[in-house]
């Protein structure tokens, strides 16, 4: 119970540091479209101002850009739906249902997202509670340019985050998730124990949500990277994320397709050579190298030769002899690995190349390892061809 609540503890810690930035980001665009707005331009109760600017940061990341635009045109539909409306109909509750009706029914009309409906209806209802007169609307919606605009200012040239550990923070759970479903799915393998493969197929499945963490992530990093000034040094060492993110993806896709095929070899009860859970373990293990290299901002070499490891015990595997799902695991192996070389920034032909070396048909003709595949004494009902290193 001790140990839980500390985990609970140092996971409410985690949150909040990673919170921080954007926190003092908004306390400070806030402030600023207050004094902007009020002190500076004069409007008596620019009250618009400091809530466009935490709007505007509070924005999904990656998208800041074009959440911005729609927050502006969500506001000024909606207050001028609601100053219209106001003189039309005067204000009561059903005034105000009517108003969020065409507010949000106009949004939706143009095409707009969240943050355009939302923005649309509540500018709507503000105008309506919030405001005595309906005079000048045009002064409520430059409130929210300005704030919007201040908003944009503070993330960008006054206190922009780290672009390298929001993508380190993201990356380090799809990771640590993906090795732990590869390092469950070897211990399935090697016990011969279908639900372990189940339970490891349902972490990987789970990973997906991480992943697209990641890929969010990412998308912030570039789009901070362009419009920040103070972080474009950072730009080789978010190279390495950048590159590397769509083949994780593909990697992960493919060992999903063999942890799936492991779990009918065992259930088929196929013979599973113990090279087989072996090179399965060396692909988590690569992974998780990966992490630590991406990490360290270090070239990923052990990374490769871990993979490239799994690669060659594959290849002993399907010597030894596999039945038919065996030779599909065996074929998801290889092509992860390649998919994990070309994350670490080997070329495709080149990572094609190392992974055949690997696995010893650097000099074999195409159709010899087809032959020889059939002339083996435990041959599998079909033999899978040589896979797609890609």
């Amino acid at each position: 119970m001790i140990s839980g609540a500390r985990d609970r503890i140092g996971a409410a810690a985690t949150r909040a540091r990673a919170g921080l930035m954007l926190a003092v980001q908004a306390g400070l665009a806030a402030g600023l479209a207050w004094y902007v707005a009020h002190d500076l331009i004069g409007r008596p109760v620019p009250f618009f101002a400091p809530v466009a600017a935490v709007i505007t940061l509070g924005s999904s990341v990656g998208q800041r850009m074009r959440r911005t635009a729609e927050l502006v045109l969500g506001v000024a539909v909606g207050i001028g739906l609601g100053d219209g409306l106001v003189i039309l109909l005067g204000t009561g509750p059903w005034q105000i249902g009517v108003m969020v009706l065409f507010a949000v029914l106009v949004a939706t009309t143009v095409g707009g997202g969240a943050p355009l409906i939302v923005q649309s209806a509540s500018s709507a209802v503000l105008v309506a509670t919030l405001t005595t007169s309906t005079g000048q609307p045009w002064t409520r919606f430059f409130d929210a340019l300005v704030g919007g605009g201040i908003g944009l200012a503070v993330m960008t040239v006054l206190l922009p985050i780290n672009p390298l550990s929001v993508v380190r923070r993201a990356a380090d759970p799809a990771l640590r998730a993906f090795t732990a479903g590869l390092h469950e799915a070897a211990l399935g393998l090697s016990d011969g124990d279908p639900d372990v493969i189940q339970a490891a197929l349902t972490r990987l499945r789970s990973a997906e949500g991480t992943f697209a963490a990641f890929r969010t992530a990412i998308d912030a990093a570039r789009e901070n990277v362009a419009f920040a000034p103070a972080r474009w040094r950072a730009r080789g060492a978010l190279a390495q994320y950048v590159e590397g993110a769509p083949q994780l993806t593909y990697a992960l896709r493919n060992v999903r397709v063999m942890i799936r095929r492991a779990q009918v070899a065992l259930n088929d009860r196929e013979r599973v050579p113990e090279m087989l859970p072996a090179s399965v373990r060396h692909l988590g293990d690569a992974v998780e190298l990966l992490r630590m290299e991406w990490s360290r901002g270090v070239e990923p070499v052990a990374t490769r030769e871990r993979a490239l490891r799994a690669a060659a015990e594959s290849g002993r595997a399907y010597g030894t002899g596999v039945g038919y799902s065996g030779g599909v695991v065996v074929a998801q192996i290889r092509t992860s690995v390649a998919d994990l070389l070309r994350a670490t920034g080997v070329e495709y032909a080149e990572a094609t190349r190392q992974v055949r070396a690997a696995v010893g048909w650097q000099a074999r003709p195409l159709g010899a390892r087809r032959r020889t595949a059939r002339a083996r004494p435990v041959p599998p009902p079909s033999a899978p061809p040589e896979p797609d290193a890609g």
